[in-house]
């Protein structure tokens, strides 16, 4: 039924423009030599140019529709490789910020370093350990660089931790959050001592008599008792201070010097014998 429906179609279109080209021609014919059109010759130049006029507007549009198709397909083309330029340049400039930053960090471990005493070794952090009894990481470096149990690890802030384990090329940290951690420390403003230890996201300072002057604000730093961590490593400052409690002792909470969160590199105090004052 389609293909009749078609076919029709097609018949009726020929017969039409059959119709205008016989007109034409008449037109073309009658009028050699004339210089004005009768009525007939007037009708027959209104159709072919009503006809003529449609098939323009039509090619027109079509010519027109055609070059806005070509030119869509060509503005996606251009988008999508302006698009994938974009993502190069922000992957390279992605590249270049975190190289600066990464130089930036690296130049103030080398100005930490020059503070301490030598030899020092600079590692980088790998990972974090699974377990969930203690806070530990894992640096790139191990007994083949040197690395022994015991040696304390710093950064840019202050205090990180000490090295526990070591195998030939990683070695293992606790953290100086860990509860298993306990600094010799004093309040950097007033001199007084006392203990550090691990509380989670944070520090306690322990044994710290009540008399003695502690102030929200005060910087704690290492005390270099014990041969373990040099002296004048920040730890902290002094969020909250409690003596009305039981007992002798003051209760002091310390917000660490060093972003626990954003550790990348530190350094190791290398010491042949980390025992030894």
């Amino acid at each position: 039924m389609r293909k009749k429906n078609k076919r029709a179609r097609q018949i009726r279109l020929f017969l039409f423009f059959g119709l205008l080209l016989t007109l034409f021609i008449i037109l073309i014919v009658s009028t050699v030599g004339r210089q004005e059109f009768n009525a007939p010759h007037k009708l027959a130049l209104e159709i072919i140019g009503t006809a003529q006029y449609g098939m323009t507007r039509v090619t027109g549009s079509f010519k027109n529709g055609w070059r806005n198709y070509t030119a869509l397909i060509n503005v996606r083309e251009e988008n999508a490789r302006l698009r994938e330029e974009l993502q190069k340049h922000k992957a390279v400039n992605n590249e270049y910020r975190e190289a600066v930053a990464t130089n930036v960090r690296l130049a103030k471990l080398l100005e930490m370093k020059e503070t301490l005493p030598a030899p020092t070794l600079t590692a980088e952090i790998i990972g974090m350990d699974p377990s969930q009894w203690f806070k530990t990481i894992i640096i790139d470096r191990g007994s083949s660089d040197g690395v022994q149990a015991g040696m304390p690890a710093v950064t840019v802030e202050g205090v990180v931790g000490q090295v526990t384990n070591t195998s030939p090329h990683f070695a293992k940290i606790l953290l100086a959050t860990d509860p298993n951690s306990a600094l010799d420390a004093l309040v950097q403003e007033t001199r007084v001592q006392g203990i550090v230890k691990g509380g989670g996201a944070g520090f306690h300072m322990e044994y710290v008599l009540k008399n003695n002057e502690v102030t929200k604000g005060d910087k704690i730093v290492t005390s270099g008792i014990g041969g373990v961590f040099p002296k004048g490593v920040p730890i902290g400052t002094v969020s909250k201070v409690e003596k009305s409690g039981r007992g002798m002792f003051q209760e002091i909470e310390i917000e660490p010097a060093a972003d626990f969160s954003q550790l990348e590199y530190l350094i190791i105090v290398m010491k042949k014998d980390p025992l030894a004052k």
